[in-house]
C-alpha cells in the first residue's frame, strides 16, 4: 500500500516527514478501528463519541466545558455529542450542586458496562498486535506516545 514513486522518508535524515508519515498512518488507521470499538459499545454510537465516554469514564463528574477543553473542540459540539450519548442511555447529565448552571457528567450503569467491554477488547487487539514485541518496547512506545502527546497540547493551548 505504498505508492512507488513517493519515497518513504528515512528517520535518519528526515525524522520529522517520517514521523508525519507514520502519524498520518496510524491515524487512518485507528480512525478505521474506532468505528468498530464504537459499535462494541452501542450499534448506534459515533466513532467520535468513544473517547468521550472514556474520558467521562476516567473523569466521573466531568462537565461539559472540561470535555471540550480537553479534547480541543466547542461546547456546541460536545453538547451535541453528548445528548446522543444522553439518548443512548450511555451517560447521565444531572444539575452540578456546586452551581446549579452547570452539569455533571457520568456513565450510566450500562455505559459504564458497554464501554468497560470495548475498552478489555481494544487493550486485548492491542496485546495481539504487538505480541512479538519486547515488554519493553511497548513500554517505550507508550511513553514516547504519551510525551507527544502532552507536547501537542502545550503546543496547541500556546497557540490558542
Amino acid at each position: 500500500m505504498h505508492d512507488p514513486a513517493t519515497p518513504t522518508p528515512d528517520p535518519a535524515t528526515d525524522p520529522f516527514a517520517a514521523f508525519e508519515r507514520e502519524l498520518r498512518l496510524i491515524i487512518r488507521r485507528a480512525q478505521s478501528a474506532a468505528a468498530e470499538t464504537a459499535r462494541r459499545v452501542h450499534p448506534e454510537l459515533e466513532a467520535s463519541a468513544y473517547p468521550l465516554l472514556a474520558h467521562i469514564s476516567m473523569n466521573p463528574g466531568t462537565r461539559g466545558s472540561d470535555l471540550a477543553a480537553h479534547f480541543g473542540i466547542g461546547r456546541a459540539t460536545v453538547s451535541r455529542q453528548l445528548s446522543r450519548l444522553v439518548a443512548l442511555g450511555l451517560v447521565r447529565r444531572e444539575v452540578d450542586p456546586e452551581d446549579t448552571r452547570g452539569q455533571r457528567i457520568t456513565l450510566t450503569e450500562d455505559g459504564a458496562a458497554r464501554f468497560e467491554r470495548a475498552r478489555a477488547a481494544r487493550v486485548e487487539m492491542f496485546h495481539e498486535i504487538l505480541a512479538d514485541w519486547d515488554r519493553e518496547d511497548v513500554t517505550q512506545l507508550a511513553t514516547l506516545l504519551r510525551r507527544y502527546s502532552e507536547s501537542f497540547v502545550r503546543w496547541r493551548d500556546a497557540r490558542s
